[in-house]
């Protein structure tokens, strides 16, 4: 995301007084570092925003709603099915509720095609009901979730998703251990840094690496109360007890990776395990 995208982003919401956004969670992240960065966070009027296409924790929610004064709102979609609302937050923010009146949804195991026991996460499988000219029978998503048909507090009866925690086609192999993205993201930012990352994988010899860079916050820049070294080990000991495997940190300075404006790459594998 260029700055002059951004500076254009923020003055028309400023201009036209925006109350809602919508867009990628990793793109509302990056407004919110701008906004706090200018100090713009009185100036602006939002008050919920809709966030989906792409993986996003509950600490990066927390973090969207605080940089940007708003409410963050989990929406799911796919193109495939019918594009953004097959399922959407209430205001309780416990899983998205599915349109059951369009969408049959099931929990498979992603290797061996078994439903999943409800509560049970695993693969999302959607069969559409009302779709006509392109109708599709247990559509295999790959985004790996559980369902719920405990009720909700809001009243609404159809069965709830809950967010999912990332792809089966995501999800790396990383010296003999699944690793998510996910995982990786939610240690960085109980840590305090924003969802500015990027994870690279490689292969030296038969050995895979793995390595997360990962940017200081400008106020981790300014007020340096620990060294990069300092930092880094920190970081490694919370992924080694999150992964079980040791992962190596690389802490850079603020704006060194480069933003998106649609879904962020997060993950860089230099293996090349299918070619």
């Amino acid at each position: 995301m260029s700055s002059g995208n951004t500076e254009r982003q923020l003055q028309f919401m400023e201009d036209l007084g925006s109350t809602i956004i919508c867009c990628t969670p990793s793109y509302a992240a990056n407004l919110g570092e701008a906004v706090t960065e200018r100090g713009l966070k009185d100036k602006l009027k939002l008050k919920a925003g809709i966030f989906g296409a792409e993986p996003w924790t509950e600490e990066m929610r927390r973090n969207i709603e605080e940089t940007l004064g708003i409410k963050a709102y989990d929406i799911y979609g796919l193109t495939e099915i019918s594009g953004p609302g097959v399922s959407f937050e209430c205001e309780e923010q416990a899983g998205m509720h599915i349109q059951e009146d369009h969408f049959i949804a099931e929990i498979i195991n992603p290797k061996t095609g078994e439903a999943l026991p409800e509560g049970e996460i695993g693969e999302l499988v959607f069969t559409c009901i009302t779709k006509k000219a392109f109708p599709l029978l247990r559509y295999r998503t790959r985004d790996l979730c559980r369902l719920s048909r405990k009720k909700c507090s809001c009243g609404r009866t159809h069965v709830r998703m809950m967010k999912p925690k990332g792809r089966s086609d995501d999800m790396m192999v990383v010296k003999g251990v699944n690793v998510w993205p996910s995982q990786i993201e939610a240690v960085l930012l109980k840590q305090g840094y924003q969802a500015n990352y990027q994870i690279v994988v490689d292969r030296i010899g038969n050995h895979d690496t793995i390595e997360v860079q990962v940017e200081l916050t400008p106020e981790m820049a300014e007020n340096p109360t620990l060294s990069i070294a300092e930092r880094e080990k920190k970081i490694v000991t919370a992924l080694k007890s999150m992964l079980g495997i040791r992962v190596d940190v690389k802490v850079v300075d603020p704006k060194t990776i480069t933003r998106s404006e649609g879904k962020a790459v997060r993950v860089v594998d230099n293996r090349h395990l299918y070619q």
